[in-house]
């Protein structure tokens, strides 16, 4: 197993048939502390596509036994995990929060949202059956079974390095099949942690599988190779797009959880207290770096100005720095790529005519010139059509929206690409069901932020947001397992006759 010191002091290696191993590849980056840079968590050799393809052959391997592996043995393992994370939260969390950048509070939060799952996930595996039906003819049995469906790829992004493949994982070895995971290279190493988590639960060799490496190479390898079965996939549009087209040439199954541009709708009516309070943590809460953030207020013209006070009040107080100290509330941008996006973004929005209500570039001084720290940013009176209002920007970017009343504010809300996750704050019930009914997102949120969710509920959007079935709660052995009918005659006689 590899330790939580080895993983610290340096180089990121691939998890391969049971074994750590180095790349033989001769591409290396180094990552850093995106809160200081003289914080070198450590050099990653970029795994090749020959790694790639051993990996899948370790876990096509493997498959066979895990297959035949009772799904309560397979649950206990996974039950086993959440009890090795819990015991260790805190230095998983501190690596976390080295190497992403969101605070120790968030990271903390994460990680036991990550327990929950797998909680809730070893549970599934004691109903992991199908159901008994009844057949036309006399003295015929007919039932259903779930069976896995082989070797998955699970391919996950920086923002929630713990979260996002448990949730992956989990259900993926739950079901049966084996897994070959490629973490974003950005946080490699919490990666390890994860992985290495499942390996003192006693994973068998070959069951899961770890390559970091580029998505040209690696990532191209986990969606083509005919082996793979199934892939599983949370980033981009432009990349999601992609593996799905990769999956479907193939006809293999296809799961990707992609953008978002969410919106808080806030009406004249609202608890203006809640729903300030609600926003200010929906958009700048893990700098904004995930898929629910709270980007678009859309807030009816009569309360806009007193909701604008508020907000840009509450996120002038927000203490931004390295989120390791104390007091912090607000991370850096994950990395110089991210960064030079959102300032780009903030760049757009002054451009088109958005008003700069406070923030608007990054923060310079001190110890934020050796990190990756943007200002918490409010954009008002920003038109639907506007890019601030319309792409996702990934940080701590607000743009307000007036409109003159709640149809208005419903044109707007589902006037954009996506459909992950979206709220409304108003005592008006009809308003309430209204919006529940019209609202073209997979997750909604009453009176509460848009971020946010629970183990034992579905995750998922609509529109350019996912394709593919949903992840976590109940339906998530849906995408990893399969169906099989059967039917069992015991009259020992000729059917007569052809029911097809």
């Amino acid at each position: 197993m590899a330790t939580t010191a080895e993983i610290q002091v340096a180089s990121a290696k691939s998890y391969i048939a049971g074994k750590w191993a180095d790349s033989r590849g001769s591409r290396r980056v180094e990552r850093r502390n995106p809160a200081d840079s003289n914080d070198v968590v450590g050099s990653i050799t970029l795994a090749t596509r020959e790694d790639a393809r051993q990996a899948i052959a370790a876990a096509q391997a493997a498959f066979p036994a895990w297959k035949r592996t009772s799904p309560i043995t397979r649950g206990k393992l996974v039950m086993k995990v959440a009890q090795i994370m819990a015991a260790r939260v805190n230095e998983l969390a501190a690596m976390l929060t080295r190497e992403e950048g969101k605070t120790l509070s968030e990271s903390r939060g994460e990680i036991l949202r990550s327990i929950n799952v797998l909680e809730f996930i070893a549970g599934e595996a004691r109903t992991l059956g199908g159901e008994v039906l009844p057949s036309e003819l006399p003295k015929n049995f007919a039932y259903t079974l779930r069976v896995p469906l082989g070797v998955v790829s699970c391919i996950t992004p920086w923002n929630f390095p713990v979260a996002i493949p448990v949730w992956k994982i989990a259900p993926a070895l739950v079901g049966g099949n084996t897994v070959v995971f490629k973490p974003a290279t950005t946080t490699a190493f919490t990666a390890m942690m994860v992985v290495s988590m499942f390996e003192e639960a006693g994973v068998p060799a070959g069951v899961l599988n770890m390559v970091v490496g580029a998505g040209s190479d690696v990532g191209d390898e986990l969606v083509t190779n005919p082996a793979v079965r199934a892939i599983s996939f949370t980033g981009s549009n432009e990349v999601g797009n992609g593996v799905y087209r990769g999956g479907a040439n193939r006809g293999v199954r296809v799961q990707c959880e992609m953008g978002g541009k969410n919106p808080i709708i806030v009406l004249a009516d609202a608890d203006l207290d809640l729903a300030v309070a609600s926003t200010v943590q929906g958009a700048f809460g893990s700098t904004g770096q995930r898929c629910t953030a709270t980007s678009r207020a859309v807030v009816e013209e009569s309360i806009a100005d007193e909701f604008v006070r508020r907000v840009r009040d509450a996120a002038q107080k927000l203490k931004v720095g390295n989120g390791a100290e104390a007091g912090v509330m607000v991370g850096p941008i994950v990395d110089e790529k991210q960064f030079s996006t959102v300032l780009k973004y903030l760049e757009v929005g002054k451009q088109e005519g958005a008003t700069v209500v406070c923030g608007g570039s990054k923060l310079t001084g001190g110890a934020y010139d050796r990190g990756l720290f943007v200002a918490p940013t409010i954009f008002d009176h920003v038109k639907p059509t506007m890019r601030v209002a319309t792409e996702e920007i990934f940080g701590p970017v607000l743009s307000v929206i007036r409109v003159r009343n709640f149809d208005e504010a419903m044109q707007v809300a589902n006037g954009v690409a996506y459909g992950l996750s979206s709220a409304i704050y108003t005592r008006d019930a009809s308003r309430i069901f209204d919006f529940v009914d019209e609202i073209d997102t997979g997750i909604v949120h009453i009176n509460s932020p848009t971020t946010g969710g629970e183990a034992h509920v579905p995750f998922g959007g609509m529109k350019a947001t996912g394709v593919g079935q949903r992840e976590q709660g109940t339906v998530a052995l849906d995408f990893f397992t399969e169906i099989k009918a059967v039917y069992v005659d015991y009259t020992g006689t000729k059917r007569e006759g052809n029911l097809y």
